[in-house]
């Protein structure tokens, strides 16, 4: 599942912009391929990071890997629900953000997929 409205990253990262904040999670596409994810390490609040960089990693019963920010900014808030359960991820990846990002540079939005982009990038 794909959802539209939202930016995506060719590393399976979304982004839904409010304001001048945006929330980060995980693709649907991204949760499933991974497996059943049974650790998430969450970025620390009042941290910033330029567009790129890993903020964040998860970890499945198939493989580790790191999160990276789609846009620079600093974070905000984190969803702490998902450090006692981040098989909510699984559940609803879109529902379930990661962290909440107040936006450094809203230009850099235009270097993110679409979600028909997405969908052709990932050959679903």
């Amino acid at each position: 599942m794909i959802l539209e409205g939202l930016y995506y990253t060719k590393s399976h990262e979304w982004v839904k912009v409010e304001g001048k904040h945006a929330l980060v999670g995980i693709t649907d596409h991204a949760q499933e391929n991974l497996g059943s994810i049974v650790f998430i390490e969450l970025p620390k609040t009042g941290k910033s990071f330029t567009q790129g960089d890993a903020f964040g990693a998860v970890e499945s019963v198939k493989a580790a890997s790191d999160l990276y920010l789609p846009i620079s900014g600093t974070v905000v808030e984190v969803n702490n629900q998902l450090e006692d359960a981040p098989e909510l991820l699984n559940e609803d990846a879109y529902a379930n953000w990661i962290a909440k990002v107040e936006i450094q540079d809203e230009s850099e939005l235009s270097s993110l997929l679409t979600s028909e982009q997405y969908v052709e990038a990932c050959d679903i």
